[in-house]
């Protein structure tokens, strides 16, 4: 596979359900509880639940792995959180939708891939750069 600038990564979309998050607050031990509860996300002024802004950011990550083919292959990652992804209480949560494209060809055989995150319509992760190693 050529490696050029420009060159666009497969679109991934990831369902994020409640159930998602309760699993993500498991295993990072952070139960905040504007991530599963409604009554506490809109009293702080939430549109409701949201997902960990950690977990949005390893979607994104996941999405530049799988384009590698390896994990070991993502040299440096960045992002800046935008918006929140907001997950309704039912059985098709939200959407994560994962977008890039070789932003540069950097020396020593490393590319940067500029990332667009959405969800909703909305871009949920702001300036997101990866740093990979090309094989």
């Amino acid at each position: 596979m050529s490696i050029d600038v420009g060159t666009e990564l497969p679109e991934q979309v990831f369902r994020v359900t409640r159930g998602d998050l309760v699993r993500y607050a498991g295993a990072s031990g952070d139960f905040n509880p504007i991530h599963w509860s409604d009554r506490v996300a809109t009293s702080v002024g939430l549109p409701g639940v949201i997902a960990h802004g950690m977990f949005t950011m390893a979607l994104a990550g996941r999405a530049v792995s799988a384009w590698t083919g390896d994990p070991g292959a993502l040299v440096e990652y960045q992002v800046r959180f935008g918006r929140p992804v907001v997950v309704p209480d039912d059985d098709e949560g939200a959407e994560v939708t994962v977008r890039g494209k070789v932003g540069a060809l950097l020396d020593d055989g490393l590319a940067r891939v500029d990332l667009t995150v959405t969800s909703d319509g909305e871009k949920v992760l702001s300036l997101a750069r990866a740093t990979v190693r090309l094989a």
